[in-house]
């Protein structure tokens, strides 16, 4: 695909491992922050949806790591073993974060509508594009239009990941603010998991600048094409 590509990938893929590598130190941190209130992940999760008057959405554990989401089709807040169970910091970050979701969800947030109505479109989009993009650069002097199908496909999914932003920096606005408003932590533990959720909405901003950048890139393809 070119030197460009090759660039590109190589600065988006570096760029991730280093934040993915601080998000992960910062968690580690910030679990062994023990609360001082003695409440469980899955306990700071029910308090915030009581506390906000939610009272048709269920806390869950899932398997895995990191496997943290609010599922908005059956009302549900999963989150991940250590977070459900465990009481530190960061469990207490994670579990909130999801709540905020919940609480997105129950007062039609646009944003996360938005976003929710294109999850359909980017499943089977994500599984084909990729395919499509090549055939349609190897196959750019005979049929250019199979390129610029690929590229409109590529921009749904781009867009995907620039709803996102607001999303998740909206849930962790509402997290934070419940955990201060409600005294739920100590200064200490309310900087741990306030850090801990930066990092983590910044995974998202990365994800956004990659596809952005991804999407630019074939965009040249098609129109250095055009005017050759």
């Amino acid at each position: 695909m070119g030197s460009g590509y090759l660039i590109i990938a190589g600065a988006i893929m570096l760029f991730s491992w280093l934040v993915s590598s601080k998000l992960k130190s910062k968690f580690e941190l910030y679990s062994k922050l023990q609360l001082r209130n003695g409440m469980s992940g899955a306990e700071i999760a029910e308090k915030m949806l009581a506390d906000n008057g939610i009272t048709d959405v269920r806390v869950i554990s899932t398997p895995g790591q990191l496997t943290d989401h609010y599922n908005p089709s059956d009302k549900t807040v999963n989150l991940s073993e250590a977070v459900y169970n465990h009481r530190n910091a960061a469990a207490a970050a994670v579990a909130a974060h999801e709540c905020g979701h919940a609480v997105q969800h129950s007062i039609g947030y646009e944003w996360l509508t938005m976003r929710s109505k294109l999850v359909p479109i980017v499943s089977v989009a994500s599984n084909y594009v990729q395919w499509i993009l090549l055939a349609g650069i190897l196959m750019i002097r005979t049929f250019p239009q199979l390129l610029l199908i690929g590229i409109v496909i590529f921009a749904a999914t781009t867009l995907f990941t620039i709803i996102t932003l607001p999303v998740e920096y909206d849930a962790s606005n509402r997290a934070l603010a419940w955990l201060e408003n409600k005294h739920m932590l100590t200064q200490e533990e309310q900087a741990g998991a306030k850090d801990a959720l930066k990092w983590a909405a910044r995974t998202y901003v990365v994800a956004a600048i990659g596809s952005i950048a991804t999407l630019l890139y074939y965009i040249s393809i098609y129109s250095g094409n055009r005017r050759s």
